[in-house]
């Protein structure tokens, strides 16, 4: 592992797209692992968090946090490559819920995280040589976070791939969350409009939190949500349409207002309790995505509650085909 490097862009390197200077020092350092150190603002340029997209000016001065070296990239390719266990092999292949010639659409189990981490042995990315259609990888175009369920896209060409990271990054995708929450919103309806920021949390983990207009490392967060049944005044069944994409914007969105999602640990207040005989996992479910299909027309999937949630929709008494879309199609 290499330490902390502070590297200025040369005038010759000025214009370069920031992910494309960094490749060009770093080749063994692949797109996922640079995004994900981009997201956790390991990467800085002048001193402040960086898109990939960036276009660099002569004399900037960037921070590049400690990477593993050629070698330990390859053991890790390696490893990534080791046999798949039979039991997941087969829980992967029936978490597909939809497939064509362009797409996979997986109902991601909550616990199973999409990419791999220090704490990560199997996850998604790690599962994807299961779902090789003649060769080719399928590959990742979004995310969900780790105890996250629902819905989840997988791209089985590059040119697939473009298209949908292109219509998620020009927010052309209508997703809908369903969780259960403490408490009743109100109003039942609205938009949560609170710019979001990352900092680090008295455990040593990051937390994203309200920011003030001022903080430059602010950004904008917009959630709507609807209540789509209500336990008396202690649980709340609400859909969430996130307009903006951030890390985690439901979770501290839903926070913000004082109504945290059940079996939210991360995301909550000191006198919640999840209490009776509701499971104590996160409940929060991907449960629609609807957005351009990249061979034309629309690409619509929607994924069943995993058992946790299920169970607590039986408990509390809700009924899944009760449902009907709160938000008009336009409002995305």
């Amino acid at each position: 592992m290499s330490g902390v490097q502070h590297l200025q862009v040369q005038p010759d390197q000025a214009g370069m797209r920031l992910d494309r200077w960094f490749r060009s020092l770093f080749p063994h350092i692949s797109h996922i692992q640079l995004e994900k150190l981009l997201r956790k603002g390991q990467i800085r340029v002048d001193g402040g968090r960086a898109k990939s997209s960036l276009r660099l000016e002569a004399w900037q001065m960037i921070r590049v946090p400690p990477l593993v070296t050629p070698d330990q990239s390859k053991q890790r390719a390696k490893q990534e490559k080791r046999a798949v266990p039979l039991h997941l092999q087969d829980m992967i292949l029936k978490s597909i819920i939809y497939e064509d010639a362009d797409v996979i659409a997986l109902n991601k189990p909550s616990g199973l995280a999409v990419q791999g981490g220090s704490k990560t042995d199997w996850h998604v990315d790690a599962l994807l040589d299961v779902l090789a259609d003649k060769g080719e990888r399928p590959r990742l175009v979004h995310r969900l976070d780790r105890d996250t369920s629902g819905v989840l896209l997988l791209a089985k060409h590059r040119k697939a791939a473009s298209a949908l990271t292109k219509a998620f990054a020009e927010r052309e995708t209508r997703k809908i969350y369903w969780a259960l929450v403490h408490g009743v919103p109100r109003p039942e309806q609205g938009d949560i409009k609170l710019k979001l920021v990352k900092r680090a949390a008295g455990d040593g983990n990051e937390r994203v939190r309200p920011a003030e207009d001022h903080d430059k490392e602010a950004m904008k967060a917009i959630t709507r949500f609807s209540v789509v049944s209500r336990a008396g005044q202690v649980f709340s069944w609400v859909a969430f349409m996130p307009i903006t994409g951030r890390t985690h914007q439901i979770r501290a969105h839903a926070l913000a207002i004082g109504h945290p999602l059940v079996g939210d640990n991360k995301y909550t207040l000191p006198e919640i309790e999840t209490g009776g005989e509701l499971p104590n996992k996160l409940h929060l479910h991907a449960r629609m995505i609807d957005m351009p299909h990249p061979s034309g027309g629309r690409l619509i999937v929607a994924a069943d509650l995993q058992a946790h949630m299920a169970e607590s929709w039986g408990l509390l008494g809700f009924e899944s085909n009760d449902y009907e879309d709160p938000f008009p199609r336009e409002a995305s």
